[in-house]
């Protein structure tokens, strides 16, 4: 991927160490596990470890990856046929530029997690008819 593609990713050129500061600096670890549970920052949370973590496990990095670019950098979700491509190698449109970071509390993740869970339930039983 050229430079020219990625210039509109603001992951593009950041270290993850800088990523996990500037989430830290911001939210703090308890809005980090309450947002991603993680154990990397639950249990004696430092950057060092959590980048160690990251580093070594794909799935978690792409996790805090989209953490950043959706409520950090509050960018678009990605496109249908985007999801299967990772966060660093998105692009967004010219001219679409981060906005000021979402602001979070514990509570407001988990009642965001509760009502994803409710949904995800709704609509996986629908159409289901319970034993008679």
């Amino acid at each position: 991927m050229s430079l020219e593609e990625q210039q509109n990713n603001p992951l593009h050129g950041l270290k993850l160490e800088e990523m996990v500061t500037e989430l830290v600096d911001y939210y703090g670890w308890d809005i980090l596990d309450a947002a991603m549970r993680m154990n990397c920052f639950h249990t004696n949370p430092s950057i060092a470890s959590s980048v160690k973590y990251l580093k070594k496990t794909e799935w978690a990095r792409e996790k805090v990856e989209i953490f950043y670019l959706s409520r950090f950098k509050r960018m678009p979700k990605p496109r249908e046929d985007e999801y299967d491509i990772p966060p660093r190698k998105r692009t967004f449109a010219i001219g679409i530029e981060p906005k000021e970071p979402m602001q979070l509390t514990v509570e407001s993740i988990h009642a965001s997690q509760a009502k994803a869970a409710s949904t995800y339930k709704a609509r996986t039983s629908g159409g289901r008819h319970r034993g008679r």
